[in-house]
């Protein structure tokens, strides 16, 4: 029978006529240490802030804001307005040596009155018509007494003060609305953007495929090191502006004594805002829809109200911004407050700082602990025993 010799495949032989295999083993990236890790993740995070037209778009109006804010206080201080006030005959001699009063002249006591009557004018002084008035002049105004030009033509005995306030009220306050509003709006902002990116990639499951390139701790950690670089930068780029805005209006005075407490207020907002970041992602991994992170953060939102009104409302309240500046939450309003004030000893900040950075490291382990066992547990909403205990 004629059969038909099979070919046997080929094979390469070698230098001296033995067979070899060509197979060569496939090269596999090495895995990325963790500070490279956390790096890749950290830099996701600022890449995807960058690329958002809505954050560009807030971060815009806040600069704008903070900026106006302080041209608009430069000019109010450097055009105050006064009470105008409509004279006639005498009267005139009576008030022009008095720098509080916008004196108008009035042809007559009834062309006076008219001013009054159409608002041109606050109220009108006129010779007396009787001869009690000490200063043979009479105020005529339309519904009630003119606190503004009643206070400008009394006299008053001289004040000695035993505790002078260091600043003036309203600037006082005006100081506190400003940390009390740039420390809420950067930390709700990079705040609720985290949790809401946590939640995201819980719910595409796309964490999966980042936890098999990068450890959970690396996820975390990039996660609060990117937000944190990016809120930093937004308050260091306010302090900047609103420095530089000072310095161009012509309030050196008062930059010189705002300076420090803006200083203070950044390095305290870089560590608080870590400590509130990694709130937010710890709560966040605890829940696996959108809908549910509201409820779920609420508690941490409320750290971050919390300092804004207590600055507002009791700003001038010596022993509340005490125990503000030493509350890990409330310490980057508290304390630069006081240091504006110039109630705060120079050893104060620095305890104060060193109670935040370790409870900030207390939180993070805790958050870490809470983000790596609620991570990948898909469906309803984790309880915190159980994230706790693993």
């Amino acid at each position: 029978m004629n059969t038909t010799p099979t070919t046997a495949p080929a094979v390469a032989s070698g230098s001296h006529g033995a067979p070899s295999t060509d197979i060569r083993p496939r090269t596999t990236r090495p895995a990325p240490a963790i500070g490279q890790s956390i790096w890749l993740v950290a830099s996701r995070e600022i890449m995807a802030r960058i690329r958002s037209k809505a954050f560009l778009i807030s971060t815009g109006i806040l600069l704008l804001f903070a900026v106006g804010s302080v041209v608009a206080g430069g000019i109010t201080s450097a055009n105050p307005t006064l009470p105008k006030v409509a004279v006639v005959g005498s009267a005139a001699a009576v008030i022009a040596d008095n720098p509080a009063l916008d004196a108008v002249p009035a042809e007559s006591v009834a062309a006076a009155e008219a001013l009054v009557r159409d608002g041109s004018v606050e109220a009108a002084i006129v010779p007396a018509t009787s001869a009690d008035s000490p200063l043979d002049i009479s105020v005529i105004a339309l519904e009630s007494a003119p606190s503004g030009v009643m206070g400008a033509l009394s006299v008053s005995p001289s004040v000695e003060l035993l505790q002078p306030p260091s600043q003036n009220g309203f600037l006082r306050y005006l100081v506190a609305i400003g940390f009390g509003l740039v420390f809420f709006i950067s930390a709700m902002t990079f705040g609720t953007t985290i949790a809401q990116s946590v939640v995201e990639e819980k719910q595409t499951r796309v964490v999966e495929i980042l936890m098999s390139a990068v450890p959970v701790r690396a996820l975390l950690a990039g996660k609060i090191l990117g937000n944190s670089i990016m809120a930093f930068a937004q308050i260091a780029l306010i302090g900047v502006l609103v420095s530089t805005a000072m310095a161009v209006t012509g309030q050196r005075v008062l930059l010189t004594d705002l300076g420090p407490s803006v200083v203070w207020f950044a390095v305290f907002f870089a560590f608080g805002f870590v400590l509130l970041a990694a709130l937010y992602a710890a709560t966040a991994s605890m829940v696996s829809r959108q809908e549910d992170v509201g409820s779920v953060t609420s508690p941490v939102m409320m750290l971050v109200m919390l300092p804004y009104f207590l600055v507002i409302f009791f700003n001038d309240n010596p022993t509340v911004l005490t125990i503000m500046s030493y509350v890990p939450f409330s310490a980057p309003v508290g304390m630069p407050m006081r240091i504006f004030l110039g109630t705060a000893e120079w050893w104060e900040p620095l305890l104060a700082l060193v109670i935040l950075i370790v409870t900030t490291l207390v939180v993070i382990a805790l958050g870490s602990r809470i983000y790596s066992n609620s991570l990948l547990r898909m469906g309803g909403r984790v309880s915190l025993k159980e994230a706790l205990r693993g």
